[in-house]
Order: C-alpha cells, then structure tokens, then sequence
C-alpha cells in the first residue's frame, strides 16, 4: 500500500527524502524515506494503523528532544505527531473546576507548562524548560527538580497498535520508573492525549529539590508561587544549556545524556571505595535514595567530572563536546556527525566505569545505531 495514499486519505501531509536532523534537538541523523506529518488526532490514528497493517517500517517522532538518530538516517516513514491541542478543565469525565489539563501528544510540553502557569494552576511548573512534546513525557517519566509527570499523571489516550484499539490506561498500567515506562521499551503503544492534575490555588507543588529551593528562599516542603517558580526553573535551567537556543550550541544536545545510576546496595561499598581511592574521603559523594528499594541513585554528572571528563571536553576542535555548562549534556557544536556524539558517549562510559565501575545507561532513544 502507498504511504502517500494513505496520508492523502487521512488529510496528513506527505514528504519524500526529509533530513531528520532539523527534527532533532541534537540537529543530527540522516534522512527518512518519508515523512506524514499529522496534525489531528483521528489522522494520526488513521496513518499509523494503515501503515502498520501494511508492514510498513515507521519512526514515530515528535519533539525530537529525546532522540539519537544514526547518520544514515531511517529507511522507512517517519509518522511526525503535531497534534497541538490543549483543553484546561472540563475533560472526558466532566469535571469543570480547572484542575485537569489535557494535552494532545504533539503539544509542546513547555508550552503546556506555561499555559497552567498563566491560569494560575500548580503541580506543573518543577517541570519548565524541557524541550519535547506532551506525549513523550509518560515515556519517559520526565522529572526535574524533585517532580516527575508520573506524579500528576490522571490518564493517558494509548493506540493499541497490536489491536488498533484507542483506550485510556491509567498511570499504574504504565509500571512507571525512574525516566522509564513500559511505552519506552516497546512500540506496541502510540500515545494519543495525556491528561494531568493540577491545583487551583496558584502554588506550586512543595518543593523537594534543594536547589531549587534554595534559589527561590524557600525551605525544602514548603510551596511557593507557580509564576516564580516557573521564573526561577528557567534560570536555572538556563545555566546549565537545558533551555533550547539555537544560537547556544551547549543546548544543541538532548538534553542529559546518561541517567543516574541506580546502585544496589551489595555493590555501594565498591563503588565508594573507589570513589574515595580517586577524589579522597573527604568529599561528600551526592547519593540519594530510591523509593520502595534500599539501592541508591547516585549523580551521572558528578561522577562524570570526578572521571576526569569536564565541561567542554574534549577540546574547543572537537565537533561533539560535552557542554561548556553541564557535563551530563554531549552537545553537537554545530558540524557533528551522530558518530562523533556516540564516540564520546563511548568515551565518557569506558572512563567512569573504569575510575568507579559504575556503568552508565543512556537516557535517550537510539535509533538505527548503538554504543
């Protein structure tokens, strides 16, 4: 079956040879076959069911923040979500009090964030600043500064794309974890809409993040004004390139490259044991705990720099750098290819597990290439 037809019949717009780097964050990755860009819902549903019926090797794509395109591109159709749509209050269930947002997939997330800002609307505003779209956030669970989507979550629209069935599931069918969900291991899901609670009275969600809350002069707990909240988000981060600028290469990445990791609890005294034998024991190593388990989340970042990889390296000459501003972010200085970025994610894996034995794990999805 033709990809054109199929996307003449449900009033998407169809593209042969489209370069996929202008799609992307990172600005990298070759060419797609095709590209059907969908900017309705029912279109959307449409396309992807076609084409998966037909056998058609698809990409879905959308904010194109979390992604790791190979030079080569994609041989195949690149479904683009661009179902912007956002309704505050009065969702499927009836409620009308202003406390559910509910966002197509395709909705810039950041926009979605401003929106409940300006109404006066709370629980949304840790979140600031992330690039990518609405629909991306369950599959990553996306988090920042003590406040991940898992935790406002009401409901997500999924395309069974096994069935093409459409039906609500609820954050407890999602097995969401630390920046992971099953929809992120597995392309059995689209996800359509999410819906999100959030409070009416102007305050944000109580602060767990003490740099956050220590920029704003709060105590950890206490909440504070969504507006300044937001204000303050964005600064910070601002400082560290995790705000889009396309005149700013250190934001040309997708944003932090590895998790933290995740240490069981049998293995922590090895690792800092070698912390120590490396940076000393009198330096306070950043660990947090992880909820339901007795493991502990350490700092990728930290552990980074403590490997001897700091921002900028490897040098002003090379074309993928780690961020002048945050070592957790590699960043295409504007000529990169994805092999040099993944070259220098090699790099920077190969030496943190060598000085610690931790070994880290990549945040974003790779596609068409490996490292």
């Amino acid at each position: 079956m033709d990809p054109a037809q199929i996307a003449t019949r449900a009033g998407a717009r169809f593209e042969r040879d489209v370069p996929l780097a202008p799609y992307t964050t990172l600005r990298l990755g070759g060419p797609a076959t095709a590209m059907v860009t969908c900017t309705y819902t029912d279109s959307l549903v449409s396309v992807v069911r076609e084409l998966d019926a037909a056998g058609v090797p698809l990409l879905v794509l959308a904010g194109g923040s979390n992604l790791v395109i190979a030079d080569t591109g994609f041989d195949g159709v690149v479904v683009r979500v661009a179902n912007p749509a956002v309704q505050i209050g009065g969702p499927a269930d009836g409620t009308t009090d202003g406390t559910v947002v509910r966002a197509e997939a395709g909705a810039v997330w950041d926009e979605v964030v401003a929106a409940t800002v300006s109404a006066g609307l709370g629980g949304l505003e840790c979140l600031s600043g992330i690039p990518g779209s609405a629909g991306a956030t369950p599959v990553q669970n996306v988090g920042a500064y003590g406040v991940e989507v898992g935790s406002v979550l009401r409901r997500v629209r999924l395309l069974d794309r096994r069935t093409g069935n459409v039906h609500w599931a609820q954050p407890g069918e999602l097995s969401l974890g630390y920046r992971t969900s099953v929809l992120k291991h597995s392309d059995d899901a689209l996800v359509l809409e999410v819906e999100l609670d959030v409070t009416a009275d102007g305050l944000s969600a109580p602060l767990r993040y003490r740099e956050l809350a220590s920029a704003l002069g709060a105590a950890e707990g206490e909440r504070a004004p969504v507006a300044h909240v937001r204000e303050c988000v964005l600064k910070l981060r601002a400082g560290k390139g995790m705000v889009l600028d396309p005149a700013d290469h250190d934001t040309w990445s997708a944003g932090s490259f590895f998790t933290n990791p995740i240490v069981p609890a049998d293995r922590l005294p090895a690792v800092l044991s070698a912390i120590e034998t490396r940076v000393g024991a009198d330096v306070a190593v950043p660990r947090y705990p992880v909820a339901g388990s007795d493991a502990v989340k350490l700092s990728a970042g930290w552990l980074i720099e403590r490997a001897g990889f700091h921002r900028g390296h490897p040098g002003t000459s090379a074309p993928a750098r780690l961020s002048t501003k945050h070592t957790l972010a590699l960043t295409n200085r504007g000529a990169a290819a994805t092999t040099d970025l993944l070259d220098l994610a090699r790099d920077v894996r190969a030496g943190v597990r060598e000085a610690f034995g931790v070994t880290l794990e990549p945040e974003p999805v790779l596609v068409g290439c490996a490292f």
